[in-house]
């Protein structure tokens, strides 16, 4: 068993900054990012599509968290291949389906559809906001199932999916797992 180091990390403007200094950042095994209210207000769906670009061109991130959620639109195919593209993951997280984000099911399921046909990688997640929800997956997968997502575009399928993918983004820690 092992922890890895990772950070949700928010974009915090058009150009597709977000909040995570550089000595931080390299200390990490692994760092999703998205917005979220108070840092980047909802803007326009040009806007909103130019800043997850540009995040997702940056090589400082691996997955784009609730890329989906109705309050910030954006412009999906556009996002989908360029994570596709850059191999960056596009999450999809039961959490998009409860709560404030319960009106992103439609888009989370374009994002499904477009990531399979055009080969871009996504994480599948709780994104829990509580302890009990914590490793609840069950409607995520149920949505990628719908599509019959192939099970290796799913960087954390299993611990080895994960390991190889963030292998292809120069970080080698499965060393740190083998006892």
């Amino acid at each position: 068993m092992g922890i890895l180091r990772g950070i949700e990390s928010n974009i915090k403007d058009i150009d597709g900054s977000i909040d995570l200094e550089e000595p931080i950042r390299q200390s990490l095994d692994i760092i999703l990012t998205g917005f979220h209210r108070p840092v980047f207000a909802p803007r326009s769906i040009d806007e909103n599509t130019h800043a997850m670009v540009k995040v997702i061109e940056s090589g400082k991130v691996h997955v784009v968290t609730h890329p989906g959620n109705n309050a910030f639109p954006i412009h999906i195919e556009e996002v989908v291949k360029t994570a596709a593209r850059e191999n960056v993951a596009l999450e999809i997280n039961n959490s998009s389906f409860l709560f404030s984000r319960k009106d992103s099911y439609p888009n989370c399921c374009k994002i499904a559809e477009l990531a399979k046909k055009f080969d871009a990688p996504i994480s599948v997640g709780s994104d829990a906001h509580n302890a009990w929800d914590l490793g609840k997956f069950d409607k995520a997968v149920a949505l990628i199932s719908q599509y019959d997502f192939p099970a290796e575009r799913i960087i954390n399928n299993t611990t080895g999916s994960l390991f190889n993918y963030l292998k292809t983004k120069g970080i080698d820690i499965q060393d740190q797992f083998e006892w």
